[in-house]
């Protein structure tokens, strides 16, 4: 039996319950393909899977591979696969049920794959796919974001905020963000029309009568967001379900789904150089606890990447 280095947990804890082991080599079945990993992508789901909080909703057999943000190598294919082939180089967010990217191989659905940017490493590839289309199906499919429209983008430096901010000035919304000082000009340099130190100022009092207001952090910044909708705005957060609900305005809750022909479009845009990749840490593969105590900190800018290959 193949086997390969992955990183896996066997009970939902803390990051010590990560183990950098050798498990078997998965083989694709009809409709998959076999990815040799190049970089995974670190993502706040990762982490928040191995504490638990997604338990019930996912219903994971442990042990478990986390991560759910790859690029890399078509290493072989199953059955039935007609658009893909060996050797070409993809990107994808996996389906979040099975077994994720934290290893040398992964299997994953055709349907779940597109091919990567190609004016991008490895690297930056999988730094895309999960935040991106977070963003997008947040914006497009969700709220309908259109050229002219306001939105308010909380923690707009992070993973998702970066891929949202310049998503909807490719939209031609008019885009405000929230960010710490630190973060200020880089929020800026993204495409944002405005940017609110919250630390230094309640966005609520510094912002009125947007359409859309999108909620990456959750709690009070969520509570507090009801106040800057117009009516017929919205709010959708990919923390939690909305709350509450003031009248005349709309709220939705997104959790992203696996969409290669988004991908497919975003790619475009990244390589169009309408859409960047902003990449703040790369760690190994065995440094994979780190990683994730770094994205449960909450304070990096745009993506923390592992690099297997």
């Amino acid at each position: 039996m193949k086997t390969m280095k992955a990183i896996r947990f066997y009970s939902y804890d803390g990051p010590e319950v990560l183990r950098y082991e050798e498990i078997p080599m998965p083989s694709p079945e009809k409709g998959e393909v076999l990815i040799k990993v190049h970089a995974a992508g670190v993502n706040p789901v990762d982490w928040k899977i191995r504490e638990g909080y997604l338990k019930d909703m996912l219903d994971h057999k442990l042990p478990l591979v986390p991560g759910w943000d790859v690029s890399g190598v078509i290493e072989a294919v199953g059955a039935g696969v007609e658009r893909l082939k060996v050797k070409d180089e993809v990107y994808s967010r996996p389906d979040i049920s099975r077994d994720g990217a934290y290893a040398e191989y992964i299997v994953v659905k055709e349907s779940e794959v597109a091919l990567k940017p190609r004016s991008v490493d490895h690297v930056h590839a999988a730094g895309i796919p999960l935040a991106s289309l977070t963003a997008w199906q947040s914006l497009f499919c969700t709220a309908n974001l259109s050229a002219g429209q306001r939105v308010l983008i909380h923690a707009a430096a992070g993973g998702v905020g970066t891929f949202a901010v310049q998503l909807a000035k490719w939209r031609r919304a008019y885009v405000i963000g929230t960010s710490s000082e630190r973060n200020l000009d880089y929020v800026r340099s993204l495409g944002a029309d405005e940017v609110i130190d919250y630390r230094r100022v309640p966005f609520e009092d510094a912002v009125q009568n947007v359409d859309v207001v999108f909620d990456t952090v959750g709690g009070d910044t969520q509570e507090h967001s009801w106040k800057v909708l117009k009516q017929g705005g919205i709010l959708v957060s990919i923390v939690s379900p909305p709350a509450a609900c003031v009248k005349g305005v709309r709220q939705a809750f997104v959790f992203v789904q696996p969409n290669s022909c988004q991908l497919r479009d975003i790619a475009g845009l990244v390589d169009s150089g309408k859409l960047k990749v902003y990449t703040e840490a790369v760690l190994p593969l065995s440094a994979a606890r780190r990683a994730q105590e770094l994205s449960k900190e909450g304070h990096m800018r745009g993506k923390i990447v592992l690099k297997v290959a």
